[in-house]
């Protein structure tokens, strides 16, 4: 009797490659995200629910006093600092992220306008503050506004600062340095919208007389609405749980939740407290995205604005 056994056939063989090619070319990625995202969010998840000990470290029984502790509940009733510290929070993070739309957008226009031997420089002149460290570039700023600067003279000759004071620690020089930090995030998608800037829309709103407001609300600022959505999500989330820059420009005027966050790990000595407040910030970053994502399409015509 022959053999009629059925050999794998040639769709078969590229199913199995395509399948090689796609386990090899995803591994890595979605091994670096479950061993530096997945596990220690839900490390944190468990510890935000369980008992802080004697010593600051987490232990059993399960409990929700973390979370009562973040609303501001303790031993002496309801105090409003981690209120304050979640209000300062997104103040800071709404302000900042507003003034670096407003800067952002002119410079993305003009670098997109350049001679295109001009465009990599213009780019690079961005970009390059961003190679360096960012405590680096902090502790640059904390020289730029300290008492006896340039700034902190002009500041203190308009009436603006007190004498010898300087302009940090304040909740001010936080909000200069979130907006020095987070400027090349911005741009570099608003560059990226502009490049793809259909110019016959724009020619054909000056044609019919509209003015320059109405035409970029009409015609720039549609197309270039991706970019900036996704610029402000570079810019709003990490600025929400920035650590080191309230530390070093705003002293105890300017803690934010990032902050709050790593003083419980460290100095206060309350791991479940510390990652309730992470767990805070998971849960905006999650709320910010989708309220994005709502806006994007609400804007866009009711097309959907991928992020």
């Amino acid at each position: 009797m022959a053999y009629t056994g059925v050999t794998p056939s040639a769709r078969s063989r590229g199913m199995v490659r395509e399948a090689r090619h796609l386990l090899v070319t995803v591994a890595p990625g979605a091994t670096w995200i479950v061993i530096f995202l997945v596990l220690p969010s839900a490390y944190l998840m468990g510890v935000a629910f369980m008992t802080n000990g004697p010593y600051g470290l987490p232990e059993m029984p399960l409990s929700l006093e973390s979370f009562r502790r973040l609303a501001g509940f303790g031993f002496l009733g309801w105090s409003p600092g981690n209120l304050y510290t979640l209000l300062r929070s997104l103040w800071q993070t709404l302000v900042s992220t507003g003034l670096v739309v407003i800067v952002a957008y002119p410079i993305a226009y003009y670098i997109s306008t350049c001679r295109a031997k001009w465009r990599p420089i213009m780019l690079l002149l961005v970009v390059v503050p961003s190679w360096t460290n960012q405590v680096i570039r902090t502790f640059g700023w904390m020289n730029l506004l300290a008492p006896g600067t340039p700034l902190s003279e002009l500041a203190e000759a308009l009436g603006l600062i007190s004498p010898n004071m300087g302009l940090y620690p304040s909740n001010f020089a936080v909000t200069l340095g979130l907006v020095y930090n987070f400027l090349p995030f911005m741009v570099l998608p608003l560059y990226a919208a502009f490049e793809k800037l259909d110019t016959a829309q724009v020619e054909a709103a000056q044609g019919l007389f509209a003015s320059p407001v109405r035409a970029f609300w009409h015609a720039v600022f549609p197309q270039t609405l991706p970019g900036l959505l996704a610029g402000i999500v570079l810019v709003a989330i990490p600025a929400f749980g920035m650590y080191v820059i309230p530390e070093l420009l705003g002293g105890g005027k300017g803690m934010m939740l990032g902050n709050l966050v790593a003083n419980q790990f460290a100095g206060g000595a309350n791991w479940p407290l510390g990652a309730a407040g992470a767990i805070l910030m998971l849960i905006a970053t999650f709320i910010g995205l989708f309220a994005m994502r709502r806006i994007g399409k609400r804007l866009g015509g009711g097309e959907e604005v991928v992020i």
